[in-house]
């Protein structure tokens, strides 16, 4: 079972998303230092589905179509958010040697933002957690928060990985400033594009 929940959980982490775009982007424009702060923040993001799953707000959700659709609705609004932010200078992907080391904060509250408002999570946590959990489970909360833990430390591993990869070409595009104008343009059009997907996404 182990096997199965590492493999499954790899292959979920390891799928390119809003988070992992958002790493990436950080890493590009911000540094190595900044995509870390990043990756903390998408990972801490997954914090609240899964007290959702626990407390079992998932599953109203699942069953209310009109709480599902809100925090959808303010979910798309937050991704288009993002893409405007990505384009206009002073962005949190806007390359300023001054300020590389500065407003980590809002790094990381953006990335923590970007997964809390995805309600796909929660849903996808709901069904995902309880397949690895036997119905004669001594502790099943206890091997939840267990099974939880060790996804977000692979989450939190692999989009490091993600910052780091973006780091790298930095050094390919920082002294280019046509390079810089379209890689906002390519990441404001993925924000784009994941908004439009998550703005047709269903129960």
């Amino acid at each position: 079972m182990w096997i199965e929940f590492l493999f499954t959980s790899f292959v979920v982490v390891i799928s390119p998303g809003t988070g992992v775009l958002y790493t990436i982007g950080i890493g590009l424009a911000r540094g190595l230092g900044a995509s870390i702060v990043a990756a903390a923040g998408c990972t801490f993001g997954i914090v609240p589905h899964i007290a959702a799953v626990i407390f079992g707000l998932a599953a109203l959700l699942h069953t209310s179509a009109l709480a599902f659709q809100l925090l959808k609705l303010i979910g798309v609004a937050y991704l288009l958010y993002m893409a405007w932010a990505t384009l206009r200078s002073g962005g949190a992907l806007d390359v300023d040697e001054a300020k590389e080391m500065t407003s980590l904060r809002s790094v990381a509250l953006n990335g923590s933002l970007i997964n809390i408002f995805n309600p796909k999570l929660s849903i996808f946590f709901l069904a995902f957690l309880p397949q690895f959990i036997s119905s004669d489970a001594a502790a099943p909360v206890g091997r939840m928060l267990l099974l939880s833990a060790i996804f977000m430390a692979m989450t939190f591993v692999v989009f490091v990985g993600y910052g780091a990869f973006g780091w790298h070409m930095r050094h390919h595009v920082i002294g280019r400033p046509s390079a810089m104008v379209w890689m906002r343009r390519v990441i404001s059009a993925a924000f784009v594009a994941l908004s439009v997907r998550l703005m047709f996404a269903t129960l």
